[in-house]
């Protein structure tokens, strides 16, 4: 079963993006921060991480992403940027980072739908 890591500080976000992705068969984490972030990547490997930018505490999405990404056990996870964060100098970040997209609050479910598809093939 595939592995998706869903980083929100926000319970209900995390929420609305688990069901939205609850119509194939995933294996659905979920993490608050971006320490807890760091954590469960490094337990549990899924090959798809979506990261918000702003969150408590000392990590935000960004350094999360890029501890994640430079870590030889978890670089292959994929990472998808899902943030409230939506100028054009945030998705820089976001991408040079190490994430693959970027969606911007509010988000089209299909939207991350498709992408998700696209990416786990």
């Amino acid at each position: 079963m595939r592995k998706i890591l869903i980083v929100d500080d926000q319970v209900e976000v995390r929420e609305l993006v688990e069901v939205t992705l609850r119509v194939e068969d995933y294996e659905i984490f979920q993490a608050k921060s971006g320490e807890e972030a760091v954590e469960i990547a490094r337990a549990e490997k899924p090959e798809l991480i979506i990261m918000d930018i702003m969150m408590p505490g000392g990590m935000d999405g960004l350094e999360a992403t890029r501890i994640i990404k430079n870590d030889p056990e978890t670089k292959d996870c994929i990472i998808i940027m899902l943030t409230a964060k939506g100028q054009q100098a945030d998705k820089e970040a976001g991408l040079k980072a190490g994430a693959i997209e970027y969606f911007a609050k509010p988000f089209s479910p299909l939207d991350l739908i498709k992408k998700v598809e696209e990416v786990l093939g």
